[in-house]
């Protein structure tokens, strides 16, 4: 594994038409010795009210922009088998 830099992004899409509702970047670094557990990212971010209707959907994007190595991200698609949680968009009510 190496360090990282991951762009977020949350994306409104209706139809073929996206909207970037929030965008981020965070750095990660290596947890070292082979230890594959996951590490915390979590964001509280801002975003426009959108006119929701039937059909539409919420993206939730990431993308390496710089890396350091060829193996430098992996989403946790495992939750709690590597002390995780699945990612997840929690919206307001």
């Amino acid at each position: 594994m190496s360090a990282c830099d991951i762009k977020f992004e949350l994306i409104w899409r209706r139809g073929t038409t996206d909207m970037s509702l929030a965008a981020w970047t965070e750095h990660f670094d290596p947890t070292g010795g082979g230890n594959f557990d996951a590490q915390a990212h979590e964001y509280d971010e801002t975003g426009p009210a959108v006119d929701y209707v039937a059909g539409d959907k919420f993206v939730l994007k990431f993308a390496t922009v710089m890396a350091t190595g060829a193996e430098a991200y992996i989403p946790n698609g495992d939750g709690p088998t590597t002390r995780g949680r699945v990612p997840n968009i929690r919206l307001p009510k």
